[in-house]
């Protein structure tokens, strides 16, 4: 049996928290302690672009999803790419680019119905497509590149 290797992201601190990718890993209660010991950053800005990391929904301080199914999940996953944001300078609006990486591409209806409250005004360009193996058995994880202006410096 070959292993499947899980997307970027939080998958690949399940990778690095289990040492393994064939299943979604237990998950500790917590995040370890120090974000200096996770395998990736949470955004990188170059210039005025801030790359966001892949994002599943689970509560920013837990190893777990939320319970409610794809909704719920995407609506934190969201959520924490906003938080995410916000912390570097930016916001939902100046979002320029989304990935979303769907387990069921069954659900992708559901998913835009999240997706379009998550963002005011115009929508920024996006890819979606089927993925197996998201950290934690997500339902849905969501990676954006966010343009962070003169004045929100």
């Amino acid at each position: 049996m070959s292993a499947r290797i899980p997307p970027l992201g939080l998958a690949a601190l399940a990778l690095a928290l289990t040492g393994c990718a064939s299943a979604p890993p237990a998950a500790p209660a917590h995040y370890p302690s120090s974000p200096a010991t996770l395998p990736f950053s949470e955004a990188v800005r170059d210039g005025d672009l801030l790359f966001v990391s892949g994002q599943i929904g689970n509560p920013p301080d837990r190893l777990e999803l939320v319970p409610g199914g794809l909704r719920a999940e995407a609506a934190q996953a969201l959520e924490n790419v906003r938080a995410i944001v916000e912390r570097h300078g930016s916001n939902m609006g100046q979002v320029v680019k989304c990935t979303v990486f769907l387990a069921d591409m069954k659900e992708w209806g559901d998913f835009n119905e999240v997706y379009r409250s998550a963002f005011p005004g115009k929508l920024p360009a996006r890819s979606a497509l089927g993925a197996n193996g998201l950290a934690l058995g997500a339902r849905v994880e969501v990676e954006c590149i966010a343009h962070v202006s003169q004045e929100m410096r």
